[in-house]
């Protein structure tokens, strides 16, 4: 497959392969690892609504259409990105997929809605944790799950636990939720 596609793994898309524009440092969540987190996350995300404020190839956001969610909002400061992932929605047939050319950081403090699941999967060369994690929490529904994707183990912001983890490669992966929920 070129290194500008992904190929969705589960749910009514399954098996279609999407092309995206390439983009130097980009680094779209593998297969191995996609299925993973979307075991983890238990398969169907039918009337769940997802955040991925770092959509990229929008592999994860689509992924999550795929298994049901309601609403996808796909966030990235790349035009060119956010234009593609619109034409792959279109392309799809869907219009749950809602795309923001913008700052995660932006986004995140502006957008006062509620989300099931959040994908945080920012560049590798940026380290803004400590912002990110408490922000992202803040736009987490009750009961919600925030997938993280880094270089390094996370340690998780006060009021979340880390649910789950694994490394695949040199990319370390978590599923948080809060502390004391479902």
């Amino acid at each position: 497959m070129p290194a500008n596609a992904i190929r969705i793994i589960g749910g009514q898309w399954r098996g279609r392969r999407l092309r995206f524009p390439h983009v130097p440092a980009l680094r779209p969540t593998p297969d191995r690892v996609r299925e993973t987190v979307f075991n983890w996350l238990g398969q169907d995300l039918t009337g769940r609504t997802t955040l991925d404020p770092f959509a990229g190839s929008g592999a994860l956001s689509l992924e999550a259409l795929s298994r049901g969610a309601t609403l996808a909002v796909a966030v990235d400061r790349d035009p060119q990105l956010v234009r593609a992932l619109a034409a792959i929605a279109a392309k799809l047939g869907t219009q749950a997929l809602e795309t923001h050319c913008a700052d995660a950081h932006a986004f995140l403090a502006q957008d006062t809605r509620a989300y099931d699941v959040i994908f945080l999967d920012p560049p590798f060369s940026e380290d803004h944790w400590a912002q990110l994690l408490p922000a992202a929490a803040a736009r987490l529904a009750t009961g919600g799950m925030l997938y993280v994707e880094a270089p390094v183990p996370i340690a998780a912001p006060e009021e979340l636990t880390v649910w789950r983890h694994d490394k695949a490669g040199q990319v370390h992966y978590h599923l948080l939720r809060h502390s004391g929920r479902g």
